[in-house]
């Protein structure tokens, strides 16, 4: 048996500015980080050749090219996985709908478990572009390329996409009172929504012709936050927050909505600096940056929903156990 365990993530500034559609003409930057919430992948081999698939659904086919779930489909396609496997996906948050970036964890987790069951090692680097090769070539999702590799790599991050489709990942380096102190300045609460990212996606990259000024803004903010990080000026990164947030709600019709807006505000009144609905909007979670003196406040306004606490995570997908 082995057991892989890749982070979940919330994305700061930049989003939108990952889609390639963008990028190879203009370049994309995002500001990232891996949370203590994770997608867990369990790959046990069988003594017979059929494929076992256990996630919200039970599968049990003899070929891969039977199989619905298109992630693992798909990665045992890539890796040359053919049958005799029995593969388990868990995760610690519902793995759908909530913003938080949890396809691309399952399918970068999906490949580590397949490699090391192959017995071999790949790097964050692989494991990213392959992720990405299997979501928006093979599997035609419209989405951009952060959420795989700040899954692959772990850490705070900035990741910056190139006109000539390069991808660099760069270590946002904090001394450890700094860390700390921006992992106390967040908060994350579920608003009890969930949505279809793929529906708010794909209108947002129909849009991106039109939207580049936007885009080029969010790129920006991404770079000016990394540098307010830098500079240990935490609140200033929550402001830029709230410009992007505001920002972002003009990318797409379904980012955000009259009721997602109304929990905002109440946030805002009771002391958040600056936030914004995880991952493409609509629903699933709302991150803020609060300081701590007015975080029970800001509870007490959002007493109604479910916060969940985190921490911030430096490790990337890795084996956590390996049997075999």
């Amino acid at each position: 048996m082995i057991v892989v365990r890749t982070p979940l993530r919330v994305s700061f500034l930049g989003g939108g500015s990952d889609f390639s559609e963008f990028y190879l003409q203009h370049g994309g930057a995002v500001l990232s980080t891996a949370i203590d919430k994770f997608v867990y992948v369990i790959i046990q081999e069988r003594f017979d050749d059929l494929i076992y698939i256990n996630y919200s659904q039970k599968e049990i086919v003899e070929v891969v090219d039977d199989l619905q779930h298109e992630l693992v489909r798909e990665g045992m396609r890539r890796t040359g996985v053919t049958g005799g496997v029995e593969i388990t996906t868990l995760a610690d948050v519902p793995s759908s709908g909530t913003g938080l970036g949890s396809s691309s964890s399952v399918t970068v987790g999906v490949l580590q478990a397949l490699y090391a069951h192959l017995g071999s090692l790949v790097t964050a680097d692989v494991l990213a572009e392959q992720a990405c090769e299997i979501e928006i070539d093979r599997c035609g999702k419209p989405i951009g390329k952060q959420d795989q590799y700040i899954a692959s790599y772990g850490g705070l991050r900035q990741i910056s996409f190139n006109i000539d489709g390069s991808i660099e990942v760069d270590h946002v380096a904090l001394d450890e009172h700094t860390l700390q102190r921006l992992n106390r300045n967040l908060m994350l609460f579920y608003t009890n929504r969930t949505r279809s990212s793929s529906t708010v996606l794909l209108e947002q990259r129909e849009n991106i012709p039109d939207r580049t000024e936007i885009l080029a803004g969010l790129r920006d903010l991404a770079l000016q936050g990394r540098e307010c990080l830098a500079g240990g000026d935490l609140d200033a990164l929550g402001r830029l927050m709230h410009h992007g947030w505001e920002m972002k709600k003009d990318l797409a019709s379904g980012v955000s909505n009259p009721e997602l807006d109304a929990l905002y505000r109440s946030a805002r009144r009771a002391g958040a600096l600056g936030g914004k609905i995880a991952g493409a909007g609509g629903g699933g979670f709302l991150l803020l940056y609060c300081p701590l003196g007015a975080q029970d406040a800001v509870r007490l306004a959002l007493s109604h929903l479910r916060e969940l606490p985190f921490t911030l995570e430096r490790e990337g997908c890795c084996v956590i156990f390996n049997g075999r």
